[in-house]
């Protein structure tokens, strides 16, 4: 009998987690022939999240549940559960039931007929503002165009993997993650099934638009070095223009006579140029702060317990 794990990172979802679990337990009740798991992993939450799971656990031998020493991010909590998981494919879903249990039947089909990573792409986006909704798909267009392979768009973590595609995620063991993108650098044979993002059931968002910058930046800085080719692009752009407008005003001084009037020009000058060196800067900064953080070499995660037993991982 194949087996098939759930996993799903929890951050302050004690509201959500008894109708998610509900949820999966009707899909999954009606698909007999696979063996279950259900991997959740609690990712430093503040409020009642690991108690829910510690009775959930108590009721259901299917869930098992990572508790994760602090709340080290979504990505990180993500790989936690790929080094934990045993099933021979794998669903990753959220907890706030936005993603529908009821495409899991779905996918396992396409799974069964050979796809090892069937993705569910957002035909809608749910309940997002106009704003958000613009911004996510501008980074989609840049992420795609600046890398060397397709990032795909309107897709989150809500996923099959087979077991390989697992084996080659746990391979993975990067510091600073962008989980969306390693998802298609593997490769693997895809499969895409179109569904409607539903609206959050219960519970508030833990991504503000400060926290899907910082995502944004990381994905960027972590599959493409175009930022720093823009900034030697425009360097270079501009120490040339400079130039040639300096030859301009030399021969102009020299031929005309006419003084080089501007200062109010220079300032702009010495302003522009300023922010231009300061932005180039800023960008070798984040590739370097990159560099530092992968060199400490730190676990990506430490678990503080598996289910009842202390851990440290």
């Amino acid at each position: 009998m194949k087996k098939v794990s759930v996993l799903i990172p929890c951050y302050n979802e004690e509201q959500s987690l008894p109708l998610l679990y509900a949820a999966l337990k009707e899909v999954t009740d009606a698909l007999p022939q696979y063996a279950w798991e259900y991997m959740f992993v609690n990712d430093g939450s503040k409020d009642n999240t690991l108690i829910i799971l510690q009775s959930l656990r108590k009721m259901d031998s299917k869930v098992n549940y990572l508790n994760l020493s602090r709340n080290f991010g979504k990505e990180n909590a993500m790989l936690a559960g790929f080094d934990f998981v045993t099933g021979d494919c794998m669903i990753i879903m959220d907890a706030d039931l936005q993603d529908p249990p009821t495409l899991i039947p779905q996918m396992l089909n396409e799974w069964e007929q050979g796809w090892q990573d069937v993705y569910a792409k957002r035909k809608s986006r749910g309940k997002e503002s106009w704003v958000r909704k613009v911004c996510s798909l501008l980074f989609y267009k840049i992420l795609s165009s600046s890398s060397r392979f397709e990032i795909l768009r309107n897709v989150g973590d809500f996923r099959l993997l087979d077991r390989q595609c697992i084996d080659a995620m746990c391979a993975l063991r990067e510091q600073e993650r962008y989980t969306k993108g390693m998802f298609c650098w593997i490769g693997f044979k895809k499969k895409e099934i179109v569904f409607d993002r539903s609206d959050r059931h219960e519970g508030e968002s833990k991504w503000n638009f400060k926290s899907l910058f910082n995502l944004a930046i990381d994905g960027i800085t972590s599959f493409t070095t175009t930022p720093l080719r823009i900034a030697t692009v425009l360097g270079t752009t501009i120490a040339f223009c400079s130039f040639v407008f300096g030859i301009y005003f030399l021969l102009k001084t020299l031929i005309i006579g006419d003084p080089v009037p501007g200062f109010p020009t220079l300032i702009v000058v010495v302003l522009f140029l300023g922010g231009i060196q300061l932005m180039a800067i800023g960008i070798v900064g984040e590739y370097v702060g990159k560099i530092y953080s992968e060199s400490k070499n730190r676990p990506v995660y430490i678990v503080e317990s598996f289910n009842d037993s202390p851990l440290t991982h």
